[in-house]
C-alpha cells in the first residue's frame, strides 16, 4: 500500500507545523479510518500481530492497551506505518500507576512523601522503563479527591486535599511526559478519573456521585485543572454517574468545562467499555445511542469497547453527529501523536533507554518508601532500635515476608523478584549481632485460623522486641476492591492483643493501600509506622527506620477515622453553625441511663467517637522534636494582586537531624460561600540539625485565596484571614492579616 503519510515524516514539532500536519492528514481520510482513530483494542490476548494486523491495514484502529512484548509492538507499529494507507502510528497503553519492574510505593504512600520532586522522579524511572517495552502512553496519574477510606481505589489516589493532590499531579504528569513529549523515554500521561470518582457513594467502586458545582469545581476539578494547565497529554472520564449524568456522556464536564473554560487540546478517552455501559446506567436504550451521547459529550476515543466502531458512521450519516465533531475529536487524537514523536519515531530500540530496575531506578524507589512511611505513635521512644542493645528480635506477621504483596495494586508488570522484603532486609541489616526470629503467625492477612498464635507468642515473650508486620494483602484494595469494615481483617487485633499480654516492647508496622480503622490495636503497641503498601524497595526502607538509619518524615495525605461511621471525615470541613469543641460535647458511656433528652452540647459530633480522626492529616513523627515559634507575615493588610511572605521558625529541639514537612494552612471565617475551616495552602520539606533553628518562608498570592462563588465564577473576596502554620493540619500557631477591597 501506498503510504500517503511519508511527505509529512521529517518535518518539525512547533505548534503551528503541527497543526499544519494535522490538517493535511484529516483531508486525506475516509469517515472510516477517522472512526478508526478513535477506536483503542485490547492487544493482551496473545500474539496481537496475528490478529490485529487486517484491523490496522485498513486504519480501523487508532490505539491498543495492555502489550509488553516489545517486538510485538514494534511489528504492530511497522504494521501501520508500512501497511496502511496513510501510515498513521499507534498509541500503545498501559496502567503504568506506580512504577514498572522497579516498583515505587502506591500513590498514597507517595502522596505521605509530601515530596514533589520525589514523586516527579518515580513517575520519570516508571516512564523510562514502560517505554523500553513500546509502551508511549500511560493511564496515570489517578487525581481523583479522596475522602473515603473504604473505597478501594483511594490506594491509586494522592489523598483527600485539592492542594496536595494538585501538586503532587503536576509532578507526576511532568515525570512521565518531561520537558519533551517526542523525547525517547516520555510518555503521554492521563488524568483520571473526569471527574468525581472519589466521591462514591459509601465508598463502593462505580457508585453514583452527587456533588453540588460548588463542590465540583472547589474540590474535585482543581486537580484535573493543574493538571490540564501543566501540559497533561489525556485525560479519561469516570465510570460513574455524576449528579444524574454518567462521566462518558457528561457534557458540562468535556465541553463546557475542559473545553470551553480550559481550553484544553489533548483528548479524551473513555475508561474500559465505558461508552457502552451508558445503557446499563440507564441513560440509553442501546449502543448506538450511547456511541451518540459520548460523542456528543465529547469522548474522542473508546477503550476496549466497539460502540464508535459499530456505530458512529451510521450516525453521521443520518446526520445526528457532523463530520466536524468527528474530525475535532480525530485532530485530538492526531495532534497528541505528533507531539509524541510517533510519526518520525514509532520504533522501540531498548538498548536506546537505560536497563530496567538499574540502581537509580531502585535507588529512588527505596527514597520514596522511605520517605513515605509514617509513624502515628512511638510512646517511650520504643524506636529508634539500638541492634547493639538487642539479642534478638521476633519478626511476626503474614506481611513480614511478603514480596508480591507490598508491590500493592496495578502492579501487572512488577517484578516480584526485585522486591525485598522487611524480614530479607532485617537479617541482613542485623547479620549475627541479634537473632531474628520469624514466625508468620497467619496464613494471609484475613486468615481467622489461630493455630500459630502460640508459637508467636512463645518467640515474642523469647526476644528482646517483636515487630509486628501487619494490614491487608495488596488484592483487598483498588479497583473492585472496596470494603465496608476497614478494620485489620481477620483475626489480626487478637494477635496483636496476644503478643501485648507477653509484656515485651511491640512494634507494629502497617502496610495498606488505604487509611485503616486501628483504635482497636493503636493502643496495645508501643509503636506504630504506617507504610501502605511499600513498593519492591520497602523492606530496606522500613529496616533502615526501624533502626534509625533514616528519621520517619512521612506525613498522612489523608486523614485516619476512629471508626467507619465517622466517614466522610477529612480536615477541611465546612464550620457549621454548631461547630463541635472539646467543651460542647459528650459521650456515650458518660450519659446517665435515665437522663433527660437534652441537646448535649448542641453540636456536630458522634456521641460515640467524638468529633476528631484518630490521626490527622498532615499528621505523623519524627525521632526528634519539632517546635514552631514566630509565625509571621512580610505584611498584614493586602491588596488584591499582592503577594505576601509567611515565615515561621522551625527548631530541632532533639537530639537527631531530621527533615520536616511544614505547613501552611489558611481560613477565610466570611465569604459568600462557607469556605472550610482550613485549607492547605503550601508545604516544604526542610533538613533540620539537632539545635538548629531554620526559617521557612511561604509565598501568598492573593490569588491563592480565590473560590467559586454563587455563581460559579472564580473570585477573591475581601476580609479577614486566619493563617497557621505548623506540622500537621492540627497546628494551632496562628496570625492573621486582611485583605482590602479594590
Amino acid at each position: 500500500m501506498t503510504n500517503m503519510n511519508a511527505p509529512l515524516a521529517n518535518r518539525g514539532n512547533d505548534v503551528n507545523t503541527i497543526e499544519e500536519r494535522v490538517n493535511t492528514l484529516l483531508t486525506q481520510m475516509t469517515l472510516a479510518e477517522k472512526i478508526g482513530q478513535m477506536s483503542q483494542l485490547n492487544a493482551g490476548d496473545g500474539y496481537a500481530p496475528d490478529y490485529l494486523a487486517d484491523g490496522l491495514r485498513a486504519g480501523r484502529i487508532g490505539a491498543v492497551l495492555n502489550i509488553v512484548d516489545v517486538a510485538a509492538v514494534n511489528e504492530l507499529q511497522r504494521i501501520a506505518m508500512e501497511e496502511s494507507r496513510l501510515g498513521i502510528p499507534l498509541l500503545v497503553g498501559r496502567d503504568v500507576i506506580h512504577g514498572f519492574k522497579a516498583v515505587a510505593p502506591i500513590p498514597l504512600g507517595q502522596a505521605a512523601t509530601w515530596n514533589p520532586n520525589l514523586v516527579r522522579e518515580a513517575a520519570h524511572v516508571a516512564a523510562i522503563e514502560a517505554a523500553a517495552s513500546g509502551i508511549n502512553w500511560t493511564f496515570a496519574p489517578m487525581i481523583d479527591i479522596s475522602r473515603d477510606p473504604r473505597w478501594g481505589r483511594i490506594a491509586e489516589s494522592l489523598g483527600e486535599d485539592v492542594f496536595l493532590a494538585s501538586r503532587l499531579a503536576v509532578a507526576m504528569v511532568e515525570g512521565f511526559q518531561g520537558e519533551d513529549l517526542s523525547a525517547t523515554g516520555s510518555i503521554a500521561a492521563c488524568a483520571k478519573h473526569f471527574a468525581g470518582y472519589g466521591a462514591a457513594e459509601s465508598g463502593r467502586d462505580y457508585a453514583t456521585t452527587d456533588i453540588p458545582e460548588s463542590e465540583l469545581r472547589n474540590v474535585y476539578l482543581r486537580p484535573f485543572n493543574a493538571a490540564v494547565d501543566a501540559g497533561v497529554a489525556t485525560l479519561m472520564t469516570s465510570f460513574s454517574d455524576l449528579n444524574g449524568v454518567p462521566a462518558t456522556g457528561n457534557e458540562f464536564l468535556l465541553r463546557q468545562v475542559l473545553r470551553e473554560e480550559w481550553c484544553f487540546d489533548g483528548f479524551v478517552v473513555s475508561d474500559w467499555d465505558s461508552i457502552r455501559q451508558l445503557q446499563i446506567h440507564g441513560l440509553t436504550e442501546n449502543d448506538r445511542e450511547s456511541a451518540y451521547e459520548a460523542a456528543t459529550a465529547g469522548v474522542d476515543m473508546e477503550m476496549a469497547g466497539d460502540a464508535y466502531s459499530g456505530h458512529l458512521a451510521e450516525l453521521v450519516e443520518a446526520g445526528r453527529i457532523s463530520i466536524g465533531s468527528i474530525d475535532t475529536a480525530v485532530a485530538n487524537i492526531l495532534r497528541a501523536k505528533f507531539r509524541l514523536g510517533l510519526f518520525e519515531n514509532a520504533f522501540t530500540k531498548p538498548e536506546e533507554l537505560p536497563a530496567v530496575a538499574n540502581g537509580w531506578a531502585l535507588e529512588t524507589a527505596k527514597q520514596a518508601a522511605t520517605q513515605s512511611v509514617v509513624m502515628l505513635r512511638n510512646e517511650h521512644n520504643v524506636l529508634p532500635l539500638a541492634a547493639a542493645e538487642l539479642n534478638s528480635i521476633a519478626v511476626i506477621g503474614p506481611l513480614a515476608d511478603a514480596p508480591y504483596q507490598q508491590l500493592g495494586t496495578w502492579v501487572f508488570d512488577g517484578d516480584v523478584e526485585l522486591s525485598v522484603t522487611p524480614l530479607q532486609a532485617l537479617r541482613s541489616l542485623v547479620g549475627d549481632a541479634a537473632d531474628v526470629r520469624y514466625v508468620r503467625a497467619m496464613e494471609n492477612s484475613r486468615s481467622r485460623a489461630s493455630e500459630a498464635f502460640d508459637e508467636a507468642v512463645a518467640a515474642a515473650r523469647d526476644s528482646d522486641v517483636t515487630i509486628l508486620f501487619l494490614g491487608e494483602e495488596s488484592i483487598l484494595s483498588g479497583e473492585a476492591h472496596s470494603r465496608a469494615d476497614i478494620n485489620l481483617p481477620g483475626d489480626q487485633a487478637e494477635l496483636v492483643r496476644r503478643i501485648r499480654e507477653t509484656g515485651k516492647p511491640v512494634v507494629a508496622v502497617i502496610q495498606a493501600g488505604r487509611p485503616l480503622t486501628l483504635t482497636n490495636i493503636v493502643d496495645q503497641v508501643d509503636a506504630l509506622l504506617f507504610a501502605w503498601h511499600p513498593g519492591a524497595m520497602g523492606g530496606p526502607a522500613i529496616a533502615d527506620l526501624l533502626f534509625g538509619i533514616e528519621s520517619p518524615s512521612g506525613k498522612l495525605p489523608v486523614s485516619f477515622p476512629r471508626m467507619v461511621g465517622q466517614i466522610p471525615i477529612y480536615y477541611n470541613q465546612k464550620n457549621t453553625g454548631k461547630p463541635p469543641s472539646w467543651d460542647n460535647i459528650a459521650h456515650i458511656d458518660d450519659i446517665d441511663t435515665r437522663a433527660p433528652q437534652t441537646s448535649l452540647g448542641m453540636s456536630a459530633f458522634h456521641l460515640d467517637a467524638g468529633f476528631t480522626p484518630l490521626f490527622a492529616f498532615g499528621h505523623g513523627l519524627s525521632y526528634t522534636q519539632f517546635e514552631y515559634r514566630h509565625i509571621r507575615m512580610s505584611a498584614n493588610e493586602l491588596k488584591p494582586g499582592d503577594e505576601v511572605t509567611v515565615s515561621v521558625d522551625v527548631c530541632n529541639t532533639g537530639g537527631v537531624a531530621a527533615e520536616e514537612v511544614v505547613q501552611l494552612y489558611v481560613r477565610d471565617p466570611v465569604a459568600s460561600v462557607t469556605r472550610p475551616v482550613k485549607e492547605l495552602k503550601g508545604f516544604q520539606r526542610v533538613h533540620v540539625e539537632p539545635g538548629e533553628t531554620v526559617t521557612v518562608d511561604f509565598r501568598l498570592h492573593t490569588d491563592d485565596l480565590s473560590f467559586y462563588g454563587r455563581d460559579g465564577q472564580l473570585v477573591t473576596e475581601p476580609g479577614e484571614f486566619h493563617v497557621w502554620a505548623g506540622g500537621s493540619s492540627e497546628t494551632q500557631l496562628r496570625t492573621e492579616f486582611r485583605l482590602e477591597s479594590r
